[in-house]
């Protein structure tokens, strides 16, 4: 596989898994444990990894999240507990799930090493969100918490390549959003208010922005070379479909 069909390949995967320990109950609780609402901890545990920033230069990293909806999140959290500690926090709890979810999968080691390798060799040009991540600490080393950090890196290269790629295709966030998969109700989720611009002729474009996403991303799996590429690829899919199996 060249490196852009397993940035193809792999993306659909990347963007389920690298935020699959988000939707655990046991990360919402940490939250309640910091004395903030999930939706603060997942705004301020996201963009907290660049430090005591303002909202708006949240929001800029973001990207694809309202403005006002990042300044609410990330203001009640501010209020609490300093941005990097809950950010600290949320990669805990993404090592947590990785090592309640992952370890005891077949193969768990190579995917960590496989994921590691594609983090360590991504261009971090212009994705300020995926650099200070990389630089986090990892708290945990266990062969699952390794990989889910490493998804969840991945997760925001592939978002911080494609918010480049969407910006470069003419369209804006909230137009990026509208002409994705889940339309008006993924505005909804991300905070955008109504009324919405026409996405008929905006479908095109995001097409355009999805290829180019790719090709941003690809330098990190040109590392891997053809044949582990490939294998990262099966390593994902098989990963994802033995979670949903309960295995």
């Amino acid at each position: 596989m060249t490196p852009e069909q397993v940035a193809a390949a792999s993306k659909p995967v990347v963007l389920d898994l690298g935020d699959a320990f988000a939707r655990d109950p046991a990360t919402l609780r940490r939250a309640r444990l910091l004395g903030i609402s999930g939706w603060a901890f997942y705004i301020s545990g996201r963009a907290g990894a660049l430090g005591d920033v303002r909202a708006e230069t949240a929001a800029a990293a973001l990207g694809f999240i309202a403005p006002d909806a990042v300044a609410d999140g990330w203001d009640a959290a501010a209020r609490i507990v300093p941005p990097v500690e809950v950010a600290a926090a949320s990669l805990a709890e993404c090592c947590r799930w990785g090592a309640q979810q992952l370890d005891a999968l077949p193969a768990t080691e190579r995917l960590a090493f496989l994921v590691e390798r594609a983090v360590v060799a991504a261009d971090a040009s212009a994705m300020p969100l995926f650099a200070a991540w990389r630089a986090m600490p990892m708290p945990d080393l266990s062969a699952g918490a390794r990989s889910a950090a490493g998804l969840r890196l991945l997760r925001e290269h592939f978002t911080g390549a494609y918010l480049l790629a969407v910006r470069a295709a003419g369209m804006t966030p909230l137009e990026a959003v509208l002409a994705g998969p889940e339309g008006e109700a993924g505005a909804v989720a991300c905070g955008w208010s109504p009324p919405y611009p026409p996405i008929g002729p905006l479908v095109r474009r995001r097409l355009w922005a999805e290829a180019v996403t790719n090709r941003l991303v690809a330098p990190a799996f040109t590392a891997l070379g053809p044949a582990a590429g490939a294998e990262l690829v099966e390593l994902l899919h098989r990963t994802r479909a033995d979670l949903a199996a309960g295995v």
